[in-house]
C-alpha cells in the first residue's frame, strides 16, 4: 500500500509518495499551486504532473491522497481542489486540507500545538486535546499577511520609492532592490511590478534583500522585520488564547523562516518573552510528510480532522 502527500505552497509545491509504514519511496517538486494566485487550471497541472512523476517512480497506485493548500478552508475551494484530486486519483480516497495543518501534523505528529507558517503568505494555525481548532491571519496580500514574504517584499518596494520621493528616509534596501530587479532607477520599478506578470511570488522573492538589508545595520529593515514578526507572535497569541493553550509547542514553518533568519530569532523572542515555558522550533522536514500522516489515517479509516473553534 501507498499513499501521496503534497503540500501546495504559494512558491513550491512538494509531493511525497509513502508506504504503510511513513517510508518516502518517492519525491517530486514543482511550482506553486494556489487557488488564489493562479487559478484552477494552473493548479491542475501541478498536481497532475507530481502525482504522475511519483507514481511512475513507485509503480503503484495511492490508497489516498492528501494535499494541503492555502485557502481551502472555504467550502467552494476545497471542492474545486477535491474535483481536481478525483480527477487525477479516481481510485484514491481524497482529503483536502488547510496547509497550516500538514505543517503542523509534520512537527507535532498527532499533538496539539501551533504552527506559525510564513511563506509568500502567512497564517498561525493550532489544535488542543479536545479536537478543536483556530487559525488566526491567512487573509491573503491584499488583506493581510502579515510577516509573510510578500507583505515583507511590499513594505521594501514602497520604502524604495518613498525615499526616490524624498517622502521616506534614505535606506539600504533601495540598491539591493535595484539590483533585485535588474533596473538602474526606482522609476523603473513601474514598469516590472505593473507589466502584467505579476506573481504575489515575485514579490515575496524580496525578502532576503530585507534581510541582508538588516544585517547592514539599515534602521528600516530593522524596524520592518520586528513587525512582522510581532505581527506573526499576536497571529500565534490570538490562536493560543482561543484554545486556552498556556503551553506547548509552536512550530515555525515557511521558506521566510530561513530567507529572513531575523524573523525566526524575533518571533522567538516576542513568543518566549510573554510565555517564558514556549517551546519554539523550526519545522525540521517537509510539510508533505504531514499530508502523508494524513492520508496514512484516511486509508486506514482512523482519519479525524480538528473543528474550527466556533467564536
Amino acid at each position: 500500500m501507498v499513499v501521496i502527500g503534497i503540500d501546495a505552497g504559494g512558491t513550491k509545491t512538494v509531493c511525497q509518495l509513502a508506504d504503510q509504514d511513513g517510508l518516502v519511496l518517492a519525491e517530486a517538486r514543482g511550482p506553486g499551486a494556489n487557488l488564489q494566485s493562479t487559478g484552477e487550471l494552473h493548479v491542475e497541472k501541478v498536481l497532475h504532473q507530481l502525482i504522475t512523476e511519483t507514481t511512475h517512480a513507485a509503480a503503484q497506485w495511492p490508497v489516498a491522497v492528501c494535499v494541503g493548500m492555502a485557502g481551502v478552508d472555504r467550502a467552494g475551494e476545497a471542492a474545486v481542489v477535491r474535483d481536481i484530486l478525483t480527477r487525477l486519483a479516481p481510485r484514491s480516497h481524497i482529503v483536502v486540507v488547510n496547509d497550516a495543518l500538514v505543517a503542523l501534523e509534520a512537527g507535532v505528529p498527532g499533538a496539539p500545538g501551533v504552527v506559525i507558517i510564513a511563506g509568500t503568505g502567512s497564517i498561525a494555525y493550532g489544535r488542543n486535546r479536545d479536537g478543536r481548532a483556530a487559525r488566526a491571519g491567512g487573509w491573503g496580500y491584499l488583506l493581510g499577511d502579515e510577516g509573510s514574504g510578500f507583505w515583507l517584499g511590499r513594505q521594501a518596494l514602497r520604502a524604495v520609492v518613498r525615499s526616490s520621493d524624498g517622502r521616506g528616509p534614505h535606506t539600504r534596501l533601495t540598491p539591493r532592490v535595484l539590483a533585485h530587479y535588474g533596473v538602474e532607477r526606482p522609476q523603473d520599478l513601474v514598469r516590472e511590478i505593473y507589466d502584467g506578470r505579476f506573481q504575489p511570488s515575485t514579490v515575496a522573492a524580496i525578502a532576503s534583500e530585507v534581510n541582508a538589508a538588516a544585517d547592514e545595520g539599515d534602521e528600516f529593515a530593522l524596524h520592518l522585520v520586528d513587525t512582522g514578526a510581532r505581527e506573526l507572535s499576536l497571529a500565534a497569541r490570538s490562536v493560543c488564547d482561543q484554545l486556552a493553550l498556556t503551553h506547548g509547542p509552536v512550530v515555525l514553518a515557511g521558506g521566510m523562516f530561513r530567507a529572513v533568519p531575523r524573523l525566526r530569532q524575533r518571533v522567538t523572542a516576542h513568543l518566549t518573552g510573554r510565555w517564558p515555558g514556549m517551546l519554539v522550533s523550526p519545522l525540521a522536514g517537509e510539510p508533505a510528510g504531514g499530508a502523508v500522516s494524513l492520508a496514512l489515517a484516511a486509508a486506514s479509516g482512523t482519519l479525524v480532522l480538528p473543528k474550527y473553534f466556533d467564536r
